[in-house]
């Protein structure tokens, strides 16, 4: 951005830094989108290769831990978006307790899925135990995919919570500012597409019924 005159103004190198800190971004989530919508769709097409299977199988699930845990990831994203707003209006105070609140969430979350997944190994479901190796082969390649899909998105929900974590420390130590918070707002981009991924693997996997 310059003037009439052909100086450049001092905030422009910082703007079109933060642009290509955005594309780098939306980059990265459209390769993101590309590995689970991959994912989905061999899902899609080994369920309907054995509808019958996945469905007896998908009633070993808990759907009221996997409602509580969608309900826990969209608070998540809403008190992530608030941090975003509130560090545009310069309140870091209240940007960084929203930021702590989401760690928080994902905390939340984790301990979930642990004792979900706790139960299915003590059922013997996971695979290489020997419940699951004699299961059909319909019923044991959806726990399959459910163990590998979900493992591949909690690690996407603790790298996202480090990710928010350091927007933490960056906006205690004044690097995240009114002006510059483009770290902020990237980390919330981040954890937006862990909530969308389990917006759908929620019903894909616990709501065939």
């Amino acid at each position: 951005m310059e003037h009439a005159t052909g100086l450049v103004l001092p905030n422009s190198g910082h703007n079109r830094d933060a642009e290509a800190s955005k594309m780098g971004m939306w980059l990265f989530l459209f390769t993101e989108l590309l590995l689970f919508g991959g994912l989905f769709l061999v899902y899609m097409v080994y369920r309907m290769l054995n509808a019958e299977a996945f469905l007896l199988a998908s009633f070993e699930l808990n759907i009221a831990l996997g409602t509580i845990n969608t309900v826990v990831l969209l608070v998540s994203s809403m008190t992530i978006a608030m941090a975003i707003t509130a560090i545009q209006k310069g309140d870091r105070k209240t940007s960084v307790l929203l930021l702590y609140v989401t760690v928080a969430l994902s905390l939340v979350f984790m301990v979930i899925k642990f004792f979900e997944w706790s139960a299915k190994i003590n059922y013997g479901y996971f695979p290489g135990m020997e419940v699951y190796q004699n299961l059909p082969a319909g019923e044991s390649l959806f726990f399959f995919l459910y163990f590998f899909m979900t493992s591949l998105h909690a690690l996407h929900v603790i790298i996202g919570a480090v990710f928010i974590a350091v927007v933490i420390y960056r906006t205690n130590k004044g690097f995240v500012t009114a002006e510059k918070y483009t770290l902020t707002e990237n980390a919330g981009l981040y954890w937006h597409l862990v909530d969308l991924i389990w917006i759908f693997l929620f019903p894909l996997l616990y709501l065939i019924h």
